[in-house]
């Protein structure tokens, strides 16, 4: 059984192998990243700290892109899912930052909500064909195949760095502040 700690939040396993670890550390982001956005209406995922124009509406569009885009078209080689698959990311390489704004709190919730949930069926197909090692279908920009253990590193370093911006974020809002 996974412990929740005081936000809900599952915490990451003490002693489980390297796939487990990961997952539990990927799983515990994910859900600060949820509990940082938990309750706020359009102005407050519209909202802007300091200098910087991230809001945490652009912020979970942007999360819903990268978990996209890692697990289901590196990883397995896919198409882009909607609304990916009609964007023109040459013209506009930050649309999926922006165009948040022009987006309902629920269909930003359900968008991130959708994509996590394929990501992780995603991550158990790879398991289920493979371990660890497996290698993505698709190249880096260097010509090599991330394994599915580079990949999960990767998504764990972005919803870390991210959980730091909605802190700040949330808390200019209505001084929410926890880890």
């Amino acid at each position: 059984m996974t412990e929740l700690d005081e936000q809900g939040r599952p915490e990451p396993p003490a002693a489980a192998d390297e796939a487990g670890t990961l997952l539990g550390f990927l799983e515990f982001l994910r859900a600060t990243f949820a509990w940082k956005c938990a309750g706020l209406d359009a102005a407050g995922l519209n909202a802007t700290a300091a200098a910087s124009s991230m809001t945490l509406g652009g912020m979970m569009k942007h999360l819903a892109y990268v978990e996209d885009h890692w697990f289901s078209i590196v990883l397995h080689g896919r198409d882009p899912n909607p609304p990916w698959d009609t964007v023109d990311w040459k013209a506009d390489h930050d649309w999926d930052w922006h165009s948040a704004a022009e987006d309902t709190p629920e269909q930003l919730v359900k968008l991130w909500e959708e994509t996590v949930t394929r990501s992780r069926a995603a991550v158990d197909e790879a398991l289920a064909a493979g371990d660890l090692g497996l290698p993505a279908r698709r190249t880096l920009s260097s010509g090599e195949h991330p394994s599915l253990r580079w990949i999960l590193c990767h998504m764990i370093e972005e919803y870390a760095r991210h959980n730091g911006h909605a802190d700040l974020i949330r808390e200019s809002i209505d001084g929410l502040t926890g880890e």
